[in-house]
Order: C-alpha cells, then sequence, then structure tokens
C-alpha cells in the first residue's frame, strides 16, 4: 500500500536487503520507491526518534550505494536518493498508523469510495488490517489493502502578524 509506480517485487526485496542494515545503523526504513521512465530512481525515506539531518542521508546514502552494488538488484543505471519522511511522511506499515493516531491523515483509496477515492480527516483507530478515520464528521473504516496512499496531512497555522507588503 504505497503510491502507484512505487511498489512492487523489487521494492519489497530491497526493503528486505536494506531494513537490517538501517536497524543497524540506528534508522527506520519508512518505505522505499522505485521509479522508471527516463532514469530510474530509487528513493529511500529514512527516520529516527530524533529526527533526520543532511549528514544522516549522505551517510545512509554511501552506506547503501555499496549494498546496492554488491546486490545487483537494480538493473541498469539507477539515481539513489535518501530522504526524511518530512511533515506530510508516508504511512505505510500497520506500526506507522498506530503511531499516529490522533493525527490528520490524507488517504488514496484504489478503487472509489461513495464516488470519492480522496480523504482527509483524522486518524481515530489502528489495528493490525485496518484504519478508522474520522472525515467531515462521519466515521470511516477501511481495510489497509483498500489504500493506495496514506501521507500525514498536519495543519499548518496561519501566522496573524502583519504580511509582507502589508501596510
Amino acid at each position: 500500500m504505497t503510491e502507484p509506480a512505487a511498489s512492487g517485487p523489487l521494492c519489497e526485496r530491497l526493503e528486505g536487503l536494506l531494513s537490517p542494515v538501517l536497524d543497524a545503523m540506528g534508522y527506520e526504513l519508512i518505505c522505499v520507491e522505485h521509479r522508471q521512465g527516463g532514469r530510474q530512481r530509487v528513493r529511500l525515506y529514512i527516520d529516527r526518534p530524533e529526527g533526520i539531518g543532511l549528514e544522516d542521508c549522505e551517510q545512509v546514502s554511501q552506506q547503501i550505494s555499496g549494498v546496492l552494488d554488491v546486490n545487483d538488484l537494480i538493473p541498469g543505471e539507477y539515481v539513489l536518493e535518501v530522504s526524511s519522511p518530512g511533515d506530510d511522511r508516508p504511512l505505510v506499515k500497520p506500526d506507522h498508523f498506530s503511531r499516529f493516531v490522533g493525527q490528520r491523515i490524507r488517504i488514496r483509496t484504489a478503487v472509489p469510495l461513495g464516488g470519492r477515492r480522496n480523504f482527509t480527516g483524522l486518524l481515530v483507530g489502528s489495528a493490525l488490517e485496518s484504519i478508522e478515520m474520522e472525515v467531515d464528521g462521519q466515521a470511516l473504516v477501511l481495510r489497509l489493502d483498500q489504500l493506495e496512499m496514506a501521507r500525514l496531512a498536519p495543519h499548518f497555522e496561519e501566522s496573524t502578524g502583519p504580511r509582507r507588503g502589508s501596510k
């Protein structure tokens, strides 16, 4: 359950190979994306409790480049990107949903539900195979296998101070 063109057998093999390496380095592998078209791109989203900085991404990139070269799982040339999950971090695994109960999320379902595929609301519950959201005041229970994409949807407060250029 990740975004289209970003999942599949190759991503699963890469996650299986890279998760133990990153765990040993003190990082969590959030997910792996593989995109083709033009130049291939492999993107790793990593995290750790104290957050991710540029130095973390550089260190992980160096270590992972060697692991990928030795295992030769990606055919042809590719660009490796290592990134923090950001404020709108992807939610992929059941424990990601459990960790963020009480937060706003946005999801896209694989097939329309009531004529819609995109929903934003409060994540109010999480189980091993499903989530419960409150969307527009209504409870919505979804199985994880119904989701095509899920991300945190932080709500940023607008500044109440004067705007640039205003008098």
